[in-house]
Formats: structure tokens, sequence, C-alpha cells
């Protein structure tokens, strides 16, 4: 099938880049550097002209911290989504959030994604994309409740489950009346698993893309990365970079990153040696 998000489609093999843009004060990543609006609004900038074809804003961190209300969310993001829509018409918005009160608040100031990144705590966030028409992203967690970390968990299958959360929540989704060109699903690297099973994740995501929805996969500088390779965050981009390698290969199809150009590269790199892209320039043997 094919994947249409905001004004924008997507071909089956066209690998699509998600950046992140957080409104927060205690990222993991960047530690607040786009909390305040005007860096944010920069960064977007920056991140549209690299190739990133959606951008991802949140306003929760996604591990334990200061307690943020719905209403606070809100205040984070929604007037940004409008600021976003107006300076970039053709950008697909995404909001991360599991709350329908912020999806509800966001869709209203022009998102085009709900990234329902804790696997439908919130059963109405799904009601919301469809009232909407906009798109979902159905996600594993594990069973796990917002902003925890897993604790000593275990599956018979890790797949298995995976793929029972995942195309559970986008059917429901589909029933619901949210168009079957607009859902996604993500196995949830680091939500609900320890390392291991996001590598186990990794390798099986052909179990995933034959089931005919777009995968979406957040692996950017994420613990599974730097448990492997044990290096802290700010050295994890050749380990991102080598796990979107692999998750290309094998067939997914969105990808939620804070490096965009180095992530583009990779994407090129590999479509084109699939035959899916022809070399920017061929020049070598022809002269």
């Amino acid at each position: 099938m094919g994947l249409r998000l905001g004004t924008r489609e997507f071909g089956e093999r066209e690998p699509v880049i998600m950046a992140i843009v957080n409104r927060t004060p205690d990222s993991f990543y960047d530690q607040g550097a786009t909390f305040s609006d005007e860096p944010a609004l920069q960064r977007v900038a920056e991140v549209v002209a690299e190739g990133a074809a959606i951008v991802d804003i949140g306003g929760v961190k996604a591990g334990p911290g200061e307690e943020v209300s719905a209403q606070e969310e809100i205040r984070r993001t929604v007037g940004f989504v409008a600021e976003v829509r107006r300076r970039h018409p053709d950008v697909v918005i995404s909001v991360d959030t599991w709350r329908h009160e912020v999806a509800e608040a966001v869709c209203e100031a022009g998102a085009d994604l709900l990234n329902d990144a804790w696997g439908g705590v919130d059963p109405a966030v799904a009601e919301v994309a469809a009232r909407y028409g906009v798109g979902l992203v159905c996600t594993h967690a594990g069973g796990a409740r917002p902003r925890t970390r897993p604790h000593r968990i275990g599956y018979d299958d890790v797949m298995a489950d995976i793929l029972r959360v995942t195309v559970g929540l986008a059917e429901r989704a589909e029933a619901l009346g949210v168009r079957r060109d607009g859902i996604l699903i993500d196995p949830g690297h680091d939500f609900g698993k320890n390392t291991r099973h996001s590598l186990e994740a990794t390798r099986r995501l052909p179990e995933m893309t034959a089931t005919g929805w777009p995968v979406l996969v957040s692996l950017s500088n994420k613990d599974f990365v730097g448990e492997t390779l044990d290096r802290p965050v700010k050295e994890r981009l050749i380990g991102t970079l080598a796990a979107t390698a692999v998750s290309s290969w094998l067939g997914a199809q969105v990808y939620r990153v804070h490096e965009v150009p180095e992530t583009r590269q990779v994407l090129e790199m590999v479509s084109a040696i699939a035959g899916y892209r022809a070399p920017r320039v061929a020049r070598r043997g022809l002269a």
C-alpha cells in the first residue's frame, strides 16, 4: 500500500525521514536546545532543507522526569505546530503524544500525523486521528506506562508480541475510520524492551513489513545502540546509522532521527544498492 500524509504521497519503496524537534527542556539528546520558539523554528527550517519530509514535534520527554500535564504539553506544542504549518505548508507535521486532549488540540492547529509512541495507552487518540483525517503511528511499547523504563521485561517471542499489538492497533484504527494509507506500525525500540529485544526486533523487521503496513523505526541514539557498543548518547551516531542501513535493507520506510543529512546518505546508498534509485551522478568509466 502507499503512504499519504498531509499533502505528501510516498511510494512503497521511498524512504522517508522524520526529523525530531523536541519542545522540552530536558530531552535526553539535545538537553533543551529547541525548547524556545526561535531555536526550534530554526531547527525545523534546517531539517526541511536537509531533506526531512516529516517533522516530529514532542512536548514531553519519553523517559522519567518532571511531571508534565496535558495542559502544559498543549502549551508547548499547539502554537508551535500552527507556526510551523504557516511557515512550511508542505511539510508533514507529526506530534509525539499519547494523550487524546493533546492530539485534538494539535490537529486543530494543523498536525498531519499523531505519533502515539506508547502503544494506544489512551485509545481515544486513534478516535481523534479518525475524526480529523490524519495519520497514526501504532507502536509496540510492551504494555509499559508512559515515561517508564522497562524492568525485567520478558517475552516468549518478542516479534510475535510486536505483531499482535501493532497490527491490532492498526486494524482498530482503520475500523474507526483512520485512512489505511495514513497508518504506520513501529516496533518501539527501547520501549518496553531490553537491548536484546530491540536487536531481535531489528533483525526480524521483514516479519513486520510482510504485514503490508508501512514500518516506522525510531533508532536514533537510543539506549540499545549505546549498550550494544558501550557508548554514551553523543557517541552513538555510527551505531545508529548501522542500524538504519540494516533496517532500510529489511524494508522499513520511515526513520525518526536527530541527524538528517547522515541518515539521508545512508538511505540513498542502501536504495541504490538495492536497485530502487539511480546514483546522483554516473561518470566513472563512461568517458
